[in-house]
């Protein structure tokens, strides 16, 4: 597991801790976490589509950030799109976020979800603007 860079230590939202998430690599180019199943499901027992969407947003904006950081910018989400292919009810689901494009203005990412057996749950594709920062 790579450290994670020191300016990413103190962002984290009470959305992140009601998740549980665990961020395990940030870089401009990909970042990876993950959430645990229990505590973050639908009445049906299973993993909730809302999850999905936080955790791929967080993993994109993360590294749209890392990103922006190297042009002295922020970023910030403007769309994102979650389409969700198979129910997990148990274990962890791992993000992958990987960069499409990392230009002056924006930042676009996939992300790949998947369970503990690295079968793909749900994709995601997450673009920011990259801005001045307030």
């Amino acid at each position: 597991m790579t450290e994670l860079p020191d300016w990413v230590r103190p962002l984290h939202s009470a959305l992140d801790d009601k998740l549980g998430l665990e961020l395990l690599e940030v870089a401009p180019e990909r970042a990876v976490g993950r959430v645990p199943v229990e505590g973050n499901t639908q009445p049906l027992g299973l993993w909730h589509g809302g999850a999905s969407a936080v955790l791929a947003e967080t993993l994109g904006s993360m590294a749209a950030l890392a990103h922006a950081r190297t042009l002295d910018r922020v970023a910030v989400g403007v769309d994102l799109n979650v389409t969700h292919h198979r129910a997990v009810r148990s274990g962890w689901v791992t993000g992958t976020a990987t960069a499409l494009r990392l230009g002056s203005t924006t930042a676009m990412y996939e992300v790949a979800l998947a369970d503990d057996a690295g079968q793909r749950i749900g994709s995601a594709r997450l673009t920011c603007a990259v801005v001045a920062p307030r």
